[in-house]
């Protein structure tokens, strides 16, 4: 009869572990051996049969230890500690980590990869804003406020405008025993406009429950949901929350292997969980939904990266030849064709503002271009940008990479200690000292160009594919004054867009007036109101 008992409170015993660490139930994977030695443990104690004497001093057992269980915790620490160090250990596989993250192709000119964009379309809210204007538009929600909380935010492109999007959570387990049905809804913050906050609590008429999310209880929680429905055997990793171009809500979970014993973490392809109905759907890399944005996880990018970099000259490189290490973490930025890359600048080991390289990581399918030219890191590019306005105290936002013009450009804003954007700027990736800053991204790109057009051939020669000259009458010009600096707008005789440029251009360009020939060069964009590189009025014969 004790034994009986003792096997119930062991299966109760293990199957609370289970339901509550849910276990990945594979080789690599330390949790499952865990929970079988401590299960072990408890029944070696019981089969002892420990009692006390009549002194109550004295120990007694009623059997020795059985060797058949002494035998399998052996095996289970053996599991544990020695099988990791032979499988896992770096020394004994490092031309493995070495090639995980897959080949890597030599790019030839970043600007190349990451398209030309217009200024609308740049990212001027970052995760930190995002949060902060979420937070407001939850406040403002008296029934909302005292309830929920904003989940983690993801970006994502949702019919071609890129979204900071983050589900509402339960703030607590009472407050999810009051709605189990789930929380109300989501917040989408526009990346590109600051003022674009939407709570979003239907679709198409019909309210929204998040019922299954990292908040909720039980079978309720995203996670026991799926390990219980079929992927108990399945590594999972990165809970991102999606919608897709309906704004249907999901949750977008990796799966994935250990390839080098207990380590090595590999994507196998995702879980789709539907965040109202917790229908599950399970893809392969290859056939994930458009919508899906990310399927590899930073975390994994970045240790592969490190690895690629670290070992490319093997375990035993005291000296550091050739040694890379990536730089400010990774960035998620949009490309040619709108597929989305992991970015980030590589160094020499023990380099700090000079990047080697660049490398895009394609978030879907993992494909690796590295650029191998010099350039600025992130942390190098904010401090220039920092520097520009020292005596506001501005702090820059982590740089995004963008194409302006033909040259890779890191942008980003400057905030008070509020958190509120207050100023943007614009670096040059391959100078950190070619800085342009300004209240608008038009100024500030203003600014940048003529930073960049009078610092000549210091950096790589412009595109010329990409520069215009034209050489018509002057129809309208008017001066405006920004930041204490003037500058001219103006139009031309059959050419739709808006001119500027400043006496930093051309000395003409303040006595020019309408009716007057120039010739006029500018890099050709996407925008309505060009900059020109340079300015020659016809009429004025200067000497």
């Amino acid at each position: 009869m004790k034994k009986v008992v003792l096997v119930l409170f062991l299966l109760i015993i293990g199957f609370l572990l289970i339901y509550l660490m849910l276990p990945v139930l594979q080789y690599g994977f330390y949790a499952i051996g865990m929970i079988a030695l401590v299960l072990l443990f408890v029944f070696f104690i019981f089969s002892l049969g420990i009692s006390v004497d009549n002194s109550g001093k004295k120990f007694k057992m009623a059997s020795m230890p059985s060797k058949i269980i002494l035998i399998f915790m052996g095996l289970i620490l053996a599991y544990l500690t020695i099988v990791p160090l032979i499988t896992t250990a770096t020394i004994f596989h490092t031309s493995s980590y070495q090639k995980m993250i897959g080949k890597v192709e030599n790019g030839q000119k970043l600007s190349k990869h990451i398209a030309p964009i217009s200024l609308d379309k740049i990212r001027v809210v970052d995760q930190e804003l995002a949060y902060l204007l979420g937070e407001k538009i939850i406040g403002s929600q008296a029934a909302l406020g005292s309830q929920v909380e904003l989940g983690r935010f993801s970006i994502q492109k949702v019919n071609n405008e890129l979204y900071w999007i983050a589900p509402l959570l339960h703030s607590g387990f009472f407050k999810w025993l009051n709605n189990k049905e789930g929380t109300p809804g989501y917040v989408m913050v526009s990346a590109t406009n600051e003022r674009d906050v939407k709570l979003v609590q239907e679709i198409e008429g019909k309210l929204l429950k998040i019922k299954y999310q990292p908040k909720a209880y039980f079978q309720s929680n995203i996670h026991r949901h799926i390990y219980f429905n079929g992927f108990a055997s399945d590594g999972l990793a990165d809970f991102t929350f999606e919608i897709d171009e309906k704004g249907n809500p999901f949750w977008v979970i990796t799966s994935f292997t250990k390839e080098i014993g207990f380590s090595g973490k590999n994507t196998t392809g995702i879980v789709v969980v539907d965040a109202q109905t917790g229908t599950i759907q399970n893809y392969s890399i290859k056939n994930a939904p458009s919508w899906v944005d990310r399927i590899q996880p930073a975390e994994f990018i970045e240790d592969q990266l490190n690895n690629w970099g670290e070992l490319v000259n093997g375990y035993w490189n005291f000296s550091n030849t050739d040694k890379l290490q990536i730089t400010e973490g990774l960035t998620l930025v949009y490309g040619q064709n709108n597929k989305s890359y992991w970015y980030t600048g590589l160094t020499s080991v023990g380099s700090d503002e000079s990047a080697v390289g660049f490398v895009l990581v394609d978030t879907r399918t993992k494909e690796t271009t590295f650029y191998k030219q010099s350039g600025a890191t992130e942390f190098a590019a904010q401090s220039s940008a920092e520097g520009k306005v020292q005596e506001k105290g501005y702090k820059a936002s982590l740089p995004i990479p963008y194409n302006i013009n033909g040259i890779p450009t890191y942008v980003m804003t400057l905030k008070d200690d509020g958190g509120l954007v207050k100023m943007h700027a614009m670096v040059a990736i391959n100078d950190y000292t070619i800085v342009g800053v300004g209240n608008s991204m038009r100024e500030t790109l203003t600014s940048f160009k003529s930073v960049y057009n009078m610092a000549g051939n210091k950096i790589n020669p412009s595109n010329v594919a990409a520069k215009k000259s034209i050489a018509s009458v002057i129809i309208r010009i008017q001066s405006d004054v920004k930041n204490g600096n003037s500058f001219y707008y103006f139009t031309i005789k059959d050419y739709p867009n808006i001119f500027v440029g400043s006496s930093q251009v051309s000395s003409e360009i303040p006595v020019t007036i309408v009716g007057d020939s120039v010739k006029v060069s500018f890099d050709i964009d996407n925008e309505q109101v060009i900059d020109v590189t340079s300015f020659d009025n016809l009429n004025l014969k200067i000497k």
